[in-house]
């Protein structure tokens, strides 16, 4: 292939910076299933017709009782027995010790780790959906960090297929339902904001210091009402706030829904107890279960290295009627407080859990061992159903709260948890109002699986021009068959739809958004082409600061209101820290004998560019054949020069993955610098002949580029790609 054929080719895609443009499941059958339920199924229904609740029970060694059936469990409400009408056990997950995990990156630093692809999925493959919520509001300076390491073990190494997770912080912006993904380079991302926030009520500590502005003396006054107090009630007010978020998003994604809330505390005076009502009681009926986990581990009660006790020294010559300096009554009685404190901070975390049907851990270091009990926990599952008496919804509106149990009358020794409770509101007296058209699309963007009525699949790459900065080009492909087009007099097809693309930070906050209606006409040839390869639409956005961010489309056909969407994310680098830094990578396939070929575009009529050529090989698809040519290309930005020649010293090498297993690597290769007019934005390109020895299957493409000249710590960077080779 020829160098300059791909060069033009990259400066399209990546250097076009001139062209930017602005059902649910059945309800279980009245009658016993004992057979274990692999499928997502609604958990926890509230009607005036069922209350259906979901438990888990474990014998006297803690192990999941699995076999139970109706006659050798009740139900009771308000303390009356219930007739079980529904009955199943649902399967979840595999034990912790069964689990498949991943071998963790080496170290060394000559070995680079392969890529870690997001496992994409659907409805109907997800097994369990969990939020972790990290309390930055409250967290101190010391438990920010060992909360970082934890969530990247639980990540590491409790993360599973099928699982769909999300990181959120309670200081930041909320967008629940978008952070939710099964690509761990996302939560990742995620896990490094996870930081202390000093506009929230920790301190550096675990504990409040003792400093001379808050240690008083016995017979000194103290006004009510401190800035700690104040801080603490509006940074609780802020996290029941998010939690609440984020219970109304996991609403409506399948699975085993739970959120595992990490905290320095919860305190549980009046106040705060009626508004972790309101949340138990949004859980309860969203059918999520909430673990708590105290985020300061085991704790030592005693004296900080950040009190600050200096100022009793001036009092130690007074003496108390015990013959002891009032320093040291003084120091006993507030370690005697903090003691309080802290157990009293507990019962927060303790009531949200045992409400739900959770686990509190507390008391321990042992942050990874506590999330594999909450996991595990959550291997299975009975769903119970009773039908309620007319007594229990009150149609005149006085909503009493009804208390719920489970005994378990086989002979022997159980712990039974579930849901302890929930308001006589039926489901359908908060049923919300229908959504509006725009209403559809913004879910549609937010949710973290694609809306398939229009099938689309999205492409986003990083790139960076001297003139506009850094940009985000992305490639949706989309099916012309879920669109509706009429024929017009001059022989064309028209099509009309709406696209809104959304730029998402790390904590799901919006960054940017385009939004527009496009008319496409095409001439009857292109037209029938397009029926059978569907059309590419290109959208191109600037990206103003580095960062993490996830790029969200939804389209709707404007004739039938069918809506699609799909996402990506994407991680932009700080380019102006003069660190080696690599595009998106623009990879395609052609057939040996063809050649490049020629590209020819549609255009839509408010100017953006619809590309058809080669489009099951192209950039948007990347579907190959075997005996394909697989054509690659990138920039680097930012490699070091040499003083002396001013030229860059850069090697390259391709590697290919499938399954996570390397199946190909290239030798290591000199860059060559012929032809470059910008050294600070080197084109790579090459091509890779695939034999027939590639089993047809999802691969992902990596290259490596390391910088002799770099500082050790910054010499290499890596990039990748997905395609599939089909038959």
């Amino acid at each position: 292939m020829k160098r300059r054929v791909l060069t033009t080719l990259i400066s399209m895609a990546l250097l076009a910076a001139n062209s930017l443009a602005q059902q649910p499941a059945p309800t279980p059958p009245p009658v016993p299933v004992l057979k274990p339920i692999q499928s997502p199924v609604d958990v926890v229904k509230i009607t005036s017709n069922l209350v259906q609740v979901d438990a888990v029970v474990t014998d006297k060694d803690g192990n999941l009782v699995t076999d139970l059936k109706p006659g050798e469990l009740q139900i009771l409400e308000d303390g009356k027995p219930q007739k079980i009408t529904h009955f199943a056990y649902n399967v979840t997950g595999t034990k912790g010790a069964d689990r498949t995990v991943a071998p963790l990156p080496t170290d060394k630093s000559n070995e680079v780790a392969p890529p870690v692809a997001p496992n994409r999925l659907t409805r109907e493959n997800v097994r369990r959906t969990i939020a972790i919520v990290a309390d930055d509001l409250g967290l101190s300076f010391e438990s920010a960090g060992s909360m970082r390491q934890a969530l990247k073990k639980i990540i590491d190494e409790q993360m599973q297929p099928g699982d769909l997770v999300a990181i959120i912080r309670t200081g930041g912006n909320v967008g629940a339902l978008q952070q939710f993904t099964s690509d761990k380079r996302q939560l990742y991302a995620a896990i490094k904001r996870v930081k202390w926030n000093p506009m929230g009520s920790g301190d550096t500590g675990p504990f409040t210091a003792i400093r001379p502005r808050n240690l008083k003396l016995p017979d000194e006054h103290v006004s009510p009402g401190t800035g700690e107090e104040f801080r603490a009630q509006v940074a609780g007010g802020s996290m029941v706030g998010t939690m609440k978020y984020v219970v109304r998003g996991l609403r409506d994604l399948p699975g085993r829904k739970s959120i595992l809330l990490l905290s320095d505390g919860i305190g549980l005076d009046s106040r705060m107890k009626e508004l972790l009502d309101v949340l138990i009681d949004l859980a309860n009926r969203a059918s999520v279960v909430i673990h708590t986990m105290d985020a300061r581990g085991l704790a030592t009660l005693g004296m900080q290295p950040q009190d600050n006790v200096q100022m009793l020294s001036d009092a130690a010559s007074r003496v108390d009627v015990r013959g002891l300096g009032r320093s040291v009554v003084e120091v006993d009685r507030l370690m005697t407080v903090r003691r309080k404190g802290f157990h009293a901070s507990q019962d927060g975390l303790i009531y949200l859990s045992q409400e739900t049907g959770g686990i509190t851990i507390r008391n321990t270091n042992d942050f990874s061992g506590g999330v594999q009990r909450v996991l595990d926990d959550q291997r299975g599952y009975y769903l119970i159903g009773y039908r309620p008496d007319e007594a229990t919804f009150d149609a005149k509106g006085r909503h009493k709260r009804h208390n719920l149990s489970l005994k378990v009358t086989r002979p022997g020794k159980f712990s039974v948890r579930m849901r302890n409770g929930f308001f006589g509101i039926a489901e359908d007296q908060i049923k919300p109002a229908p959504k509006t058209i725009a209403q559809q699309m913004a879910n549609a963007i937010t949710s973290p699986f694609g809306s398939s009525d229009v099938h689309l699949q999205l492409t986003s790459l990083f790139g960076n021009d001297a003139t506009n900065g850094s940009f985000m080009r992305s490639f949706l492909h989309i099916d012309a068959r879920n669109l509706t087009f009429k024929d017009r007099p001059n022989g064309t097809h028209e099509c009309v739809f709406d696209v809104l693309a959304m730029t998402f930070g790390d904590n799901g906050e919006p960054v940017d958004q385009i939004g527009q209606t496009n008319t496409v006409q095409l001439p009857d040839a292109q037209y029938q082409r397009a029926m059978q390869q569907g059309f590419v639409f290109n959208v191109t956005v600037p990206i103003k600061k580095a960062g993490a961010y996830q790029f969200r489309v939804s389209l709707r056909d404007t004739a039938t209101e069918r809506i699609g969407s799909a996402g990506q994310f994407i991680e932009v680098p700080d380019l102006g820290r003069q660190r080696l830094a690599l595009s998106g990578i623009l990879l395609s396939g052609k057939t040996i004998a063809s050649g490049s070929g020629a590209n020819s575009n549609l255009t839509a009529q408010n100017g953006k560019e619809i590309s058809e050529t080669d489009l099951e090989a192209g950039p948007a698809i990347r579907r190959l054949t075997q005996m394909m040519r697989l054509e690659y290309g990138l920039l680097i930005y930012n490699a070091a020069l040499d003083k002396v020649s001013g030229k860059p010293q850069l090697t390259t090498q391709i590697r290919l993955f499938r399954e996570g297993k390397q199946v190909f690597s290239g030798d290591e290769l000199p860059y060559n610098l012929a032809g470059q007019t910008d050294l600070g934005r080197l084109v790579v390109a090459g091509a890779l002949e695939l034999g027939t020895d590639l089993a047809p299957g999802e691969y992902i493409f990596q290259i490596i580029v390391s910088d002799t000249l770099a500082d050790k710590k910054y010499r290499v960077a890596t990039q990748w790609m997905d395609f599939e080779i089909i038959k």
